[in-house]
């Protein structure tokens, strides 16, 4: 892994380099991946559903006890911190080195880590708002509410999480964000995501710059289009590269 990891600071010393990243970056902080065999096995024991159809627009509006049950069960968590990762790509920005950071999480690891230019695909569980009125919430709120679905204490509508459901669109201002940074990118590494999530994965097709690094634990649709592929965690790839830079 040396060698590469050599070549990928190299790449990385550069600069203009954009960050897209998927749910291995967060799985090394502990969070679960509810798309892998674990996730969806465990889905449909407990619930009788996938995570897809739990976490749907459909299952928000005419199921909220089932929804609600299973986000505040599984997706709100305490006590997680930025792995080496997000802490790297922090650094990498506050260098000049990276312009921005795409993500398809919705954990806030990134800004937590003190990323700045973030884009968060899906948005972010520690954004709750009403429905009705829009009153924003924090994830305490949530996560301490007594009843099963959470309410608004101005006008008693439901406080839903603000991330991007099954069957809902993706914010547009956030799209065209992140698309322009990857238009404009001389290097675009993508980390811990199969590419097989649309319409997020679609993103790659406005990347024209010289340098597409993957790294990820298995084999994605774009492995034969990239200049460098590493299967190692994301996290101790990066690390590495900050020794490297020193």
């Amino acid at each position: 892994m040396t060698e590469n990891i050599k070549r990928l600071a190299d790449i990385i010393a550069g600069g203009s380099v954009v960050f897209f990243g998927g749910a291995g970056v967060s799985t090394e902080s502990g969070i679960p991946d509810y798309r892998s065999e674990n996730g969806l096995y465990s889905a449909k024991q407990d619930y009788g559903r996938s995570p897809e159809e739990l976490l749907s627009h459909t299952c928000f509006e005419r199921e909220p006890e089932l929804f609600f049950k299973y986000y505040r069960e599984n997706l709100l968590m305490r006590g997680i911190k930025p792995n080496a990762a997000h802490l790297t790509l922090a650094e990498l920005e506050r260098r000049g080195l990276l312009t921005a950071v795409v993500t398809q999480n919705v954990d806030g690891l990134h800004h937590a880590a003190g990323s700045i230019n973030v884009y968060e695909l899906h948005g972010s569980r520690y954004r709750p708002y009403c429905v009705k009125c829009g009153e924003k919430y924090s994830a305490d709120y949530m996560m301490d509410y007594p009843e099963t679905i959470p309410r608004c204490e101005k006008c008693n509508g439901i406080v839903r999480p603000d991330v991007v459901l099954y069957e809902e669109s993706l914010n547009d201002d956030v799209i065209a964000g992140a698309v322009n940074h990857i238009r404009h990118a001389a290097t675009m590494i993508i980390g811990g995501t199969s590419l097989a999530v649309y319409p997020a994965a679609g993103l790659l097709r406005y990347f024209k710059g010289k340098n597409l690094v993957l790294i990820n634990k298995t084999e994605t649709p774009y492995d034969s289009e990239a200049n460098l592929v590493l299967r190692e965690s994301i996290g101790e790839v990066l690390a590495a590269v900050m020794q490297v830079l020193g």
